[in-house]
């Protein structure tokens, strides 16, 4: 089951907005909306039941008051509720592997608290088999008056291959009718710092070599999205500050990370945790080879 956009719900405000960003593109990508709402303690389903001896009404409530207002907002779009009886990482970790793409509400705190969060969506993006997009509770301010966002950006290494990242990438902007922004950062060598600042010499050679790799490997991906406008972008930053920058006012920041390999701990590396706490817009990390 991979024809599905699924999203965990727990009543949070971040996980209404993730609901929310879930449904639009599901709308754009044709696919049906399933709502989740996971929970140990879910009672097994008794055949009638009033609310008053249901066990199971506020998970049933939470999950049709969300349905009932995106079914508004899109009133052609197929949504289903889900109620699993099971922990919450392990049910979203199952629904990833059976859907398109999985949504999460994220924190997005800053600081160093953010890094020891003990947050269910950091181990799931961690360990997804499929991509998985974390989103952050709106405020008044972007809900009365929302900027208009008009790309997908996308961050690169240069240094593997980026074939999944990119599809991603191009297909959501594709969908949503807006362009792509491929950004690569690269923080300045200490062979071309000088007391002074940096030689220019040497970052003029290294952004000419990176933007003609960026080109090549960005090159197959014109051709195959004609309709898709596509911009690039050397940051001579670090990577993380570079893509958050970068990001600032898009419709979505795509990140990768290496699928999770047999025997080997579940890890998001430092470009990609980064700007998941630190970026404003929706995040997206694709898994790939």
């Amino acid at each position: 089951m991979q024809q599905a956009v699924t999203v965990g719900l727990d009543g949070s405000p971040q996980s209404l907005a993730a609901a929310r960003w879930a449904a639009d593109e599901a709308e754009k990508r044709r696919l049906t909306l399933r709502l989740l709402h996971a929970w140990p303690l879910l009672a097994p389903e008794p055949a009638h039941a009033s609310p008053q001896v249901d066990q199971n009404y506020w998970a049933k409530r939470l999950v049709h008051t969300a349905k009932a207002e995106l079914q508004a907002r899109h009133p052609g779009l197929s949504i289903v509720g889900s109620l699993v009886a099971d922990d919450a990482e392990e049910a979203l970790l199952q629904a990833a592997s059976e859907s398109e793409l999985l949504v999460l509400g994220s924190q997005g705190l800053e600081g160093v608290e953010s890094y020891f969060l003990g947050d269910v969506s950091m181990p799931v993006v961690a360990r997804a088999a499929r991509p998985v997009v974390l989103v952050r509770a709106e405020t008044p301010v972007q809900e009365a008056h929302p900027a208009p966002a008009s790309r997908v950006v996308v961050a690169l290494k240069l240094n593997g291959p980026a074939d999944g990242l990119l599809d991603f990438a191009f297909h959501t902007a594709a969908a949503r009718g807006v362009s792509v922004l491929a950004v690569h950062g690269r923080s300045v060598p200490l062979h071309a710092r000088v007391p002074w600042g940096v030689d220019h010499a040497a970052t003029d050679e290294m952004t000419r070599d990176a933007q003609r790799e960026l080109s090549r490997v960005l090159r197959p991906w014109r051709e195959k999205y004609p309709q898709v406008d596509v911009a690039d972008s050397i940051r001579l930053a670090s990577p993380a500050k570079a893509v958050v920058r970068a990001a600032e006012g898009a419709v979505l920041l795509v990140l990768g990370r290496r699928a999770h390999r047999h025997g080997a701990a579940p890890h998001l590396g430092p470009l990609t945790h980064g700007a998941i706490h630190h970026g404003r817009c929706p995040v997206a990390v694709v898994p790939h080879d």
